[in-house]
């Protein structure tokens, strides 16, 4: 592509997360909002913040029929994300996604699909530039220590514990290494599971509670000493540098990526 303005449309812009999109796309120097869709738009229209109301449509295909797009941003969820691939892919635009529980198979199809066309689709489970960066210290970190325990604190809404972002760093801690990490067993137990779950010898504990969006604590231990990682969410903003950064790498992509690690290139691209 040339240096001209990365022209996005958002899929999901009604949201929270679209309107969070929309406003970091605007407001970077080298991106522009052009577009958005949700199933639920009722207008024609749809606020940016900081800016010009750009086209509404309840349908990516329809708004990728009115507008000219270079990118897709897609946070919805898993079925989701696979229409909006399909739809932009069909329609010759790339596509960075946040959506998470999209099938391994369904990601590969649509990369090949992405490829035959000469575009490419970035996919991510996370694009807090923290979060990353602490999966990637954990996965350095973890073969020199012989006992780790994370702890994890989000808001009292979360459905799931531990998140899945604590799953994968406690599986990044994993990596590397010959065999599980050493677990404690107490002798005396006076509190049922007080001591977490276990995950490859990684106690992992959750809490849930009013006033924390999320909140993740690694700490390694070996004789002598700890190393603590942490990173904390403080609202949604912290995942616009990752998705900025995705937007303007989809751009020179052919093909499937996957993971913000690789945009970042703390990993080398996976091969096919």
């Amino acid at each position: 592509m040339t240096d001209q303005l990365i022209r996005v449309v958002v899929n999901g812009a009604l949201g929270r997360m679209g309107q969070t999109v929309l406003g970091a796309v605007n407001g970077d120097p080298g991106t522009t909002a052009v577009g958005g869709a949700d199933s639920a738009a009722s207008a024609d229209t749809v606020s940016v913040p900081g800016g010009n109301p750009v086209p509404l449509a309840a349908s990516l295909a329809e708004l990728l029929q009115k507008v000219d797009a270079d990118v897709v941003v897609d946070f919805s969820n898993g079925s989701g994300a696979v229409a909006a691939m399909e739809a932009a892919t069909g329609a010759g635009v790339r596509v960075v996604s946040g959506s998470t529980g999209v099938p391994s198979g369904e990601l590969q199809r649509l990369g090949a699909v992405a490829e035959a066309g000469g575009i490419g689709i970035i996919s991510a489970s996370n694009f807090a530039l923290g979060a990353v960066m602490m999966m990637y210290l954990a996965e350095i970190a973890g073969p020199h220590f012989g006992y780790a325990d994370l702890i994890e604190s989000h808001h009292e809404a979360k459905i799931d514990s531990p998140s899945g972002t604590a799953l994968s760093i406690a599986e990044a801690a994993r990596v590397g290494r010959d065999e599980d990490f050493t677990y404690n067993e107490p002798e005396k137990v006076t509190l049922d599971e007080v001591r977490g779950g276990l995950m490859g010898g990684v106690n992992v504990h959750s809490a849930r509670m009013p006033g924390r969006m999320a909140r993740h604590e690694l700490v390694f231990g070996t004789s002598g000493q700890t190393l603590s990682i942490i990173h904390d969410t403080i609202n949604r903003d912290c995942y616009m540098p990752g998705v900025l950064a995705a937007v303007k790498r989809v751009t020179s992509l052919t093909g499937l990526m996957i993971g913000l690690d690789q945009v970042l290139g703390l990993r080398a691209p996976a091969k096919p």
